[in-house]
């Protein structure tokens, strides 16, 4: 079992570099397999959207709150850091232009020694989209397409790449460097909807749905599942990334977890702006999970 820890948002801790790499290195002294960074482009002080993961409808993030770009902090966690791996939970896919995208993700990745892992979503807030030039309604069509881009110019054209399609088109581009594993460059698709586990069926590498369980979870999971082998792929190759708290995680909630289908737990960090409690909740859940002895 893979374990990960988000890093936490709410207390602006994410922009302080200091605290960051401390939390960072922790995370790698204490076995953890990657640390997950998550994505606002913007906040927008006032939205209609509803945001599906609180029963309020309403994120719990203050709209001043500081939130790095994820690639950005990720390019700075690889340099304080040697074997942790650097994943996106969740990239806001309609935020970002996928051929500037290729190139950033390519750049963190090569650096880093390939420890990137990207998860990406269609995002919820209509008002960020939208402030990012993207259309809401259509994003679903887009993020199909912006992946399709991104492995075309991951793989090895050294003659140039071509790709045209509803949203985007190029002729004979190169973009280097490339991913330590090219066009292969793990993408695992975040979201908590039919359509979210039906794209990772069809187009990714796995499928994290945070904050579902139950029948819905095990829904999905099926629904992912039958969508690659209609794709004529292997299910079995496709990773589930599925959540829980550090300061509950342990070996029995792990291993209902791992019943479940999930072959990573991406966990939560109470909120703390202490790296020193931080740090004793992560060492605490590292030896609840045998992580370290």
């Amino acid at each position: 079992m893979k374990v990960s820890v988000v890093a936490p948002v709410g207390d602006g801790v994410t922009a302080d570099p200091e605290w960051m790499a401390a939390f960072a290195l922790h995370l790698e002294r204490c076995g953890f397999e990657s640390v997950v960074v998550v994505e606002h482009t913007v906040l927008v002080t006032r939205y209609e959207s509803v945001y599906p993961y609180d029963s309020s409808g309403r994120v719990g993030l203050a709209a001043d709150c500081p939130i790095p770009d994820p690639l950005d902090l990720l390019a700075f966690l690889a340099g304080r850091t040697t074997t942790l791996g650097l994943a996106t939970g969740v990239l806001v896919l309609p935020n970002h232009h996928p051929v500037v995208l290729a190139k950033r993700a390519a750049t963190v990745d090569a650096l880093s020694g390939g420890r990137l892992r990207l998860c990406v979503g269609v995002g919820w807030l209509r008002e960020e989209l939208e402030a990012c030039g993207a259309d809401f309604d259509s994003r679903g069509r887009r993020a199909d397409e912006q992946m399709a881009v991104l492995r075309t110019l991951w793989a090895d054209q050294p003659h140039g790449a071509s790709h045209h399609g509803e949203f985007f088109a190029f002729d004979d581009v190169t973009c280097y460097p490339k991913p330590v594993a090219g066009e292969r460059l793990p993408i695992h698709i975040g979201g908590h909807s039919r359509a979210a586990a039906r794209r990772a069926g069809r187009l990714g590498d796995g499928f994290q749905p945070l904050g579902v369980t139950g029948p819905k979870l095990a829904e999905l999971i099926s629904v992912m599942r039958d969508e690659a082998s209609a794709a004529g792929r292997d299910p079995a190759t496709l990773e589930v990334s599925l959540g829980h708290a550090v300061h509950k995680i342990d070996a029995d909630r792990a291993g209902g977890l791992a019943d479940q289908g999930a072959d990573r737990l991406v966990l939560a960090m109470p909120a703390t702006a202490d790296i020193e409690q931080a740090k004793d909740m992560l060492s605490a859940c590292a030896q609840r999970l045998s992580l370290i002895s």
